[in-house]
């Protein structure tokens, strides 16, 4: 005759602690190997598209990606050299225009006005620059490039530790995508560390985006900015 144990009371909390224990080691395991999936899906579906901004293959458009702008409505120093890349792209004959796309979901927050004034104010001719006001994050910017604005290829513009993300977001959206990234601004150290960190993540939810196939937050109907732009070369 089998003779049961009764538990005691710390026999089922060191139980419930090894449950616990194997059940935070799988967790772990399939967050890294999601992480190193999506980070791998990244670097594939970039790679041989990055370029210097002297090597990059021409392209009709340089679309800018978006980033924080300042109170007094300044871009950032990181915005502020993307926008730099995109103005010797088309002083050099590399791109016919700029589509810069950003974040304007408030009035008050303007990121493509904002982008559009700085190029302006450097000579650039706002007939050359296009702006896309829903450019809420880098899926929905690639996304709208082509559906909306019907950018079949294009040089993204970008910081270095984000460009491959870019570049395989826009490629996987249906846009012929180069990328030319900036490197200046490692020397806001800090902010470049917990930038590259934070691309872990994101390479993931650029994975299940991706896989999703959503619509960007703002689909909207075709707009002709692009197309303007280009015939007025």
């Amino acid at each position: 005759m089998r003779i049961f144990r009764r538990l005691t009371v710390p026999d089922r909390l060191k139980a419930a602690g090894r449950r616990i224990v194997v059940a935070g080691t799988l967790g772990g395991l399939l967050a890294f190997a999601v992480t190193a999936g999506s980070l791998t899906w990244v670097r594939d579906s970039a790679d041989g598209h990055i370029y210097q901004m002297n090597t990059v293959p021409a392209a009709p458009v340089a679309l800018v990606l978006g980033a924080q702008v300042g109170f007094d409505g300044q871009p950032s120093a990181f915005l502020a050299a993307r926008l730099e890349i995109a103005r010797q792209l088309l002083n050099a004959g590399k791109v016919k225009a700029i589509l810069v796309s950003g974040d304007h979901g408030n009035w008050n927050y303007d990121e493509p006005g904002s982008m559009m004034v700085w190029l302006a104010a450097r000579g650039v001719p706002t007939s050359k620059i296009v702006l896309d006001h829903a450019g809420f994050d880098t899926y929905d910017s690639c996304s709208r490039a082509h559906r909306v604005f019907g950018v079949d290829r294009a040089v993204v513009v970008t910081q270095g530790y984000h460009l491959e993300r870019a570049v395989a977001l826009c490629r996987s959206l249906g846009v012929d995508a180069d990328g030319v990234g900036d490197d200046s601004v490692r020397v806001f150290r800090e902010m470049w560390f917990r930038s590259e960190i934070r691309e872990q993540g994101a390479a993931v939810k650029a994975a299940a985006d991706v896989l999703s196939r959503r619509d960007p937050i703002f689909l909207g109907r075709h707009e002709t900015g692009v197309e303007d732009a280009l015939a007025a070369s």
